[in-house]
């Protein structure tokens, strides 16, 4: 018997479709708007970039209810299952920076306002379309694992 971990990828549901189409509609958008203004004030200070990015990391739950997604890993020690959870490992920072100064900045702004377009163009159709576009901006901005 190996007492090397198992990682396990597990996903919790959270909150059901409809539940999460409607707040996206009557919550989300406003909030969603006023969250990401606030984060893009951030990005724009040295000292308040940090805030910022963090901010940007939790859009998908923000605006969406999207829930975190981590790790979970089993090891058996002496004969007992101990159990973990972690956040999901990251690409290296030094990596993620660069992106983040070069593409992630402006790349990520366009992608949100193209998903905000997506969802009032359509008339609430692309709805599908903008709640991935949403979910991704953590990427589409630092890379950031989802």
């Amino acid at each position: 018997m190996s007492n090397q971990p198992i990682p396990v990828k597990t996903v919790d549901p959270g909150p059901g479709c409809l539940v999460r189409g409607l707040y996206f509609i009557f919550i989300g958008l406003w909030l969603g708007l006023i969250w990401v203004l606030a984060a893009w004030f951030f990005n724009l200070t040295i000292l308040g970039l940090p805030i910022g990015l963090a901010m940007i990391n939790r859009i998908p739950q923000i605006m969406t209810l999207r829930p975190v997604r981590v790790q979970t890993t089993v090891e058996v020690k002496d004969g007992a299952p101990v159990i973990r959870q972690t956040p999901l490992k990251q690409r290296p920072f030094l990596l993620r920076a660069l992106y983040f100064l070069v593409i992630g900045f402006w790349f990520s702004l366009l992608w949100m306002v193209l998903a905000w377009l997506l969802t009032g163009v359509t008339l609430g159709l692309g709805l599908p379309l903008a709640f991935w576009m949403f979910d991704r901006v953590p990427s589409v901005t630092t890379l950031a694992r989802i």
